[in-house]
């Protein structure tokens, strides 16, 4: 049996992988919070918008917060886990933008004024992260390499 490599990316994608776990938290950030609203704006079956919005909250990506007794009614708030991947959706949707968009459906407006435009930077010198500035990795797991698992 082949070992798969360990990887963050991989169990990242295991609880927001699925489109319509990413369209949830799209919703979500625009501020659309409960269950008829997520249905019509995403276009998912319910059952299994039900069951996306169950595997982010059991995940701890969102809070499930009731707000009606009667009928039982709840609505979906970001967890700071979740919050943390606006920077995530904001940089897919920019790629979207550019490469299968005939024009943006959506512009993002700073609070500085100007058109949101995302950037990754190294937290340390603040440059623009560029496929050709990385000097190298260093492999946590024990016989990972660039290459794969050593032999």
């Amino acid at each position: 049996m082949t070992t798969p490599r360990p990887c963050s990316i991989a169990a990242a994608l295991s609880v927001i992988g699925e489109k319509y776990s990413l369209l949830v938290l799209r919703e979500v950030l625009f501020g659309v919070r409960r269950f008829n609203d997520m249905a019509r704006n995403i276009g998912a079956p319910r059952d299994v918008l039900t069951a996306r919005l169950n595997r982010l909250v059991e995940a701890g990506v969102l809070d499930k917060v009731r707000y009606s007794e009667r009928p039982p009614r709840h609505e979906y708030h970001l967890t700071e886990a979740g919050r943390e991947l606006q920077g995530v959706l904001l940089t897919l949707g920019q790629w979207g933008d550019r490469h299968l968009a005939e024009r943006p459906p959506v512009i993002f407006e700073h609070s500085c004024g100007a058109d949101f435009e995302a950037a990754v930077v190294c937290r340390a010198c603040g440059t623009e992260v560029a496929p050709d500035s990385f000097v190298g990795a260093r492999f946590q797991v024990e016989g990972w390499g660039p290459a794969g698992l050593a032999e």
